[in-house]
C-alpha cells in the first residue's frame, strides 16, 4: 500500500497529538501547529483518505480522527523516531538499578517496579531461564529396597532423590541402570526424553520393574524446574489513570488477565534482530489484550539465559519513549548479570504481584 510522504507526516502528527491529549484530532489542530505547510482543507482531505485506508478512524461523525492499530503499526515501523535517552536519564536508571542490587529475585521484582515508575504503566519482569540438560547421573545402591538418584545439571546445580521400592532389587540392576541413564538421558533437553527412549532403556537394562521410568521422571522434573521462571508484576492500578480504562469492567478484565502467571509467561520474546518487541491491539493473541499494547525487552543473564521486562498499556502510548526506557533498563541489567555482579537466583514457577507502593 503506497502512502505519500505528506500522508505519513499527517499520520505521525495525529499519533503525536493523540498521545498527548487522548482526544480525537481534527484538521484545524494539525494546521495550527504550522509544521506541515498545508491548509486545513488539504489536511482534512488527507485525513479522510487515511481513514479510508484503515489507518485512522472517526469515533463520531463530527469528531476528529484517532489512529487504528494499523495506523500505530505503520507509525512504529516507519515513522517513529527511535529515541535515545539523555545521559542524565541513562545515569539515573543505572543509579537506581545499582541501589537495588541484592538477591536476584528481589532485584527482578524491583526492576518491574522501576519499569512501571519510568513509564507510568503496569510493568512486569521475569527471571531468566535457559535450556538446561543433565550432565551426569549417579545411582547409589543403599539396600535391596532403596537407592539414591543424584543428577548434576548444566546450570551447575546438583539434585538428589531417595527412592523406596516395594520389591527387592539387585545391586547389579542399579549399576546397569546408572550406566544407561548416563548414556541415554544426559546432554539432551526434556522433549527428547520420550516414552520410546525410556522403553529402550528398560530393555537394555533388563528392567521389568519400571525403574528406568523413575529415573526418567526425575530427570524431566529437574529439567522442567530449571526452565521455569518467576514473573513479577507491578503498577497494575495505573491502568485506571488512563482514559481508555475508565470503564471498570474493561479495566477489571485486563487486570485479572495480568494477575495470571501463565498468561504473562506466554508474552512474545523479541527476535534476534532486536531486543525490543511491540504488539499493538489485535496483534496480541489474547482477547483481553486486544485493546492494549505490549512492549517487551529482553535482558541477558549469561549462560544463554534470557529474561523479559515489559509494560502493558493503551494503544495510545509514546512507543518511542517506552521502548527507549525498557531497552536502557534491559541493557543495564544485562551488563550487571552477565558480569556476575548480581547474586544467583532461585527459580520457581509462580507469579508475584506487587502493589503500587515503593518496594
Amino acid at each position: 500500500m503506497y502512502i505519500s510522504e505528506r500522508k505519513k507526516k499527517i499520520l505521525a502528527a495525529v499519533v503525536h497529538e493523540y498521545i498527548e491529549t487522548a482526544e480525537p484530532v481534527g484538521s484545524k489542530t494539525i494546521a495550527a501547529k504550522g509544521q506541515l505547510g498545508c491548509s486545513s482543507a488539504t489536511i482534512r482531505n488527507e485525513l479522510a483518505e487515511l481513514t479510508a485506508m484503515g489507518l485512522l478512524e472517526q469515533p463520531h461523525t463530527s469528531a476528529g480522527r484517532v489512529p487504528t492499530p494499523q495506523g500505530y503499526r505503520l507509525y512504529v515501523n516507519e515513522l517513529m523516531h527511535h529515541q535515545r535517552l539523555s545521559l542524565e536519564e541513562t545515569e539515573e536508571i543505572n543509579r537506581q538499578l545499582n541501589d537495588r542490587m541484592g538477591q536476584l529475585d528481589r532485584l527482578i521484582s524491583d526492576v518491574s517496579a522501576l519499569a512501571s515508575r519510568l513509564t507510568a504503566y503496569p510493568a512486569l519482569a521475569t527471571t531468566a531461564h535457559s535450556t538446561c540438560t543433565i550432565l551426569r547421573f549417579d545411582l547409589i545402591y543403599v539396600d535391596a529396597n532403596t537407592f539414591i538418584i543424584v543428577a548434576m545439571l548444566s546450570n551447575n546445580t546438583a539434585k538428589s532423590k531417595l527412592v523406596h521400592l516395594p520389591v527387592s532389587v539387585e545391586q547389579q540392576l542399579i549399576v546397569r541402570l546408572s550406566t544407561l541413564a548416563n548414556a541415554n538421558f544426559t546432554g539432551i533437553p526434556e522433549e527428547k526424553i520420550t516414552a520410546a527412549l525410556i522403553a529402550a532403556t528398560e530393555r537394555a537394562a533388563g528392567d521389568n520393574l519400571g525403574l528406568s521410568s523413575v529415573v526418567a521422571s526425575f530427570a524431566l522434573e529437574l529439567l522442567t524446574e530449571a526452565r521455569s521462571s518467576e514473573t513479577y508484576l507491578c503498577g497494575e492500578s495505573l491502568l485506571l489513570q488512563q482514559p481508555e480504562f475508565q470503564d471498570p469492567v474493561k479495566a477489571h478484565r485486563l487486570m485479572n488477565y495480568l494477575a495470571d502467571s501463565e498468561h504473562l509467561s506466554n508474552l512474545p520474546v523479541p527476535n534476534s534482530r532486536s531486543n525490543v518487541s511491540v504488539l499493538i491491539g489485535p496483534e496480541n493473541v489474547a482477547e483481553e489484550l486486544r485493546d492494549s499494547s505490549v512492549v517487551v525487552a529482553t535482558y541477558d543473564a549469561g549462560d544463554n539465559a534470557r529474561g523479559l521486562i515489559g509494560i502493558v498499556g493503551p494503544t495510545r502510548m509514546d512507543y518511542s519513549t517506552v521502548a527507549a526506557k525498557l531497552a536502557c533498563l534491559a541493557d543495564a541489567l544485562s551488563r550487571r548479570l552477565a558480569s556476575g555482579d548480581a547474586p544467583p537466583t532461585g527459580m520457581h514457577n509462580k507469579l508475584i504481584v506487587k502493589g503500587d507502593h515503593e518496594p
